[in-house]
Formats: structure tokens, sequence, C-alpha cells
């Protein structure tokens, strides 16, 4: 197939453009800074500069490279988790209205197929794993119910098309190489300064995934049937046991800890509700119909 990247630099996008060139597909890789075209390029891909929420360029990009399937990564998240909030605004409007002028290009063109990153750690499992049939947490406080309420408009734009198939991914929490949790990631400088204390019982569920097994999913997703899919290892944890368990991974000392009523005077309702409300996530559809067969969670080995 040929197949054009949004988001191609970034950490799923590398091992993907690797994974579908070895699979035989002709692969399109999007980026918005030029600087970053020699890396797409040193992956053997086709590199091609664009700026999603320049929707004309979008059209003309489309229209050039007329590929068979849209693969949409688009990010603008920051380098450290602690960030986020400030980011969240221009990562929404890159998402809904640059990933739209994305999509309504690619439907333009006759593109076959449309595929979205979405979010796999947001859902709500209403006390056991969220699946595929699980809604977002669109009424969580902050940023998460902000974040939420954004990939259930993506979700329900590529779902709903009714020309392209439409998939989306609901990926877990990145970690690998060029991610905020690993060894040389973001999340490690933090904890490795104790400033990531462990709020009231920490008994949110997190399910996380590799960037290669993300990857892999989601070059499955080119054949597979249209849907969503829940894309997250197999070990869903609670904040307190896997922190623990990272602190020791990156040689960190034991993380501190506050007490709620602590942590909402001195960091919000969002903060506990983050740490004490998240569900982790089932994988049996992406096992059943993606091949995943995700890598062991490596801090969770020090259990």
């Amino acid at each position: 197939m040929k197949i054009l990247l949004a988001g191609a630099s970034g950490a799923v996008g590398r091992p993907l453009i690797a994974r579908l060139l070895r699979e035989g597909h002709e692969v399109w890789g999007m980026v918005r800074r030029a600087e970053n075209l020699p890396v797409i390029q040193a992956l053997g891909a086709s590199p091609v500069e664009g700026d999603a929420l320049d929707r004309a360029g979008m059209f003309a990009l489309l229209d050039r490279v007329r590929p068979d399937v849209v693969i949409d990564q688009l990010t603008s998240l920051p380098s450290s988790p602690f960030d986020l909030a400030q980011r969240l605004p221009a990562d929404r409007v890159l998402r809904l209205e640059g990933g739209g002028n994305l999509h309504d290009a690619a439907r333009a063109v006759g593109v076959r197929r449309y595929i979205q990153q979405s979010c796999g750690f947001y859902l709500n499992g209403e006390g056991g794993l969220a699946t595929e049939e699980s809604p977002l947490r669109t009424d969580a406080p902050g940023g998460i119910g902000e974040s939420a309420r954004m990939y259930e408009a993506l979700e329900k734009r590529v779902l709903s098309d009714g020309v392209m198939e439409g998939v989306a991914l609901r990926y877990g929490f990145f970690y690998g190489p060029r991610t905020w949790y690993w060894p040389d990631g973001a999340f490690s400088l933090h904890v490795r300064k104790g400033e990531v204390p462990v709020i009231g019982a920490g008994r949110g569920m997190f399910s996380f995934i590799h960037v290669d097994d993300a990857a892999q999913a989601t070059a499955s997703a080119l054949r597979a049937p249209a849907g969503s899919y829940t894309v997250v290892d197999d070990e869903p944890a609670e904040f307190s046991r896997w922190l623990a368990a990272y602190a020791r991974w990156v040689g960190a000392a034991p993380p501190g800890h506050l007490a709620e009523d602590d942590a909402l005077r001195r960091l919000g309702e969002e903060a506990v509700y983050y740490q004490n409300a998240l569900s982790g996530a089932s994988n049996q559809r992406a096992r059943s119909f993606l091949g995943l067969e995700p890598k062991n969670t490596p801090w969770l080995e020090e259990i």
C-alpha cells in the first residue's frame, strides 16, 4: 500500500516507518519542521514537509501523494509531562483542527482507510479493565477531561465517516526510546529528583505499551476490521505499585507520599484524580485482530 504517515518523526512514527517498509509498503513521512526531513529520509521513507493547520497545503499534499491509507499520529506534546498543561491547548488545536484538515483532504482524494491515534488511558472501566466499549472520561477534572473530550471527538470523526474505513487505536502510555518513560526520559529525571510522590493510596490503574508494540499493532491495523482497538500491554498496575518499581528501575530513591487533602491544596483535583481514578485496559481485541503480543513492562520485573 501507499501510506501517508502524519507525525512521522515522533516516538511511534520512527519504529512504524521501519515496520511498514519491512512489510513492503511505500511510506511517505510527513513532518512539520524541515530539520526532521533528513530523519525520515534516513529511515528509508519519502519525506514531505507539511503543516496540518494549513488547510490548502493539506489538500495539495494529499492530491500529490494520493495514498491508499493515512495514519494520523499528529501530536504537539512537551518534552516533560510536567509541562503538559501548558501545551495541551496547542495539542488540541493540532489534533482537532489540523487533523480535521488532514481527514478532509484524505476524503477528498479517495483515501480508503484512515487510522487515528486515540487514547487507552483515559477510559472509564467502571471498576474493572476498560475495553473498546468503555467511554472516555469526558467528565474528569482539568486537562484529563479536556483531553478525553478531544479524543472522543477524534474517534467520532474517524469512526462515523461513512466513506473512508476508520480505525481508532487507543494506545496506552507510551514507553521506550524517545518517550517520557525510559531511563533517559523526562519522567525518569523527575523521579530521580524526588518530584513524583504517591498521592493517597495511588490506586489508579495504568496500562502502558512499548512504542515497538504500538508500531506493530498500527501496521496490522492496515488490514484489520475497521473500528476501535485498545493497544496496551498485559500488565495493568496500580500507580503506587508501578511507581515504586519504576524508581528502582531507574536507580532512584523510593517515592515520597502526599495525603490526598494535602495534594488537593497543593496540586489540585486533577493530580489526585490522575493517580487514584484511572482505569487499566484490556488488550484482548487487539490480540485477536492485530496480533498484539506486547513486551513485558521492564520496571515491573523489579517487583
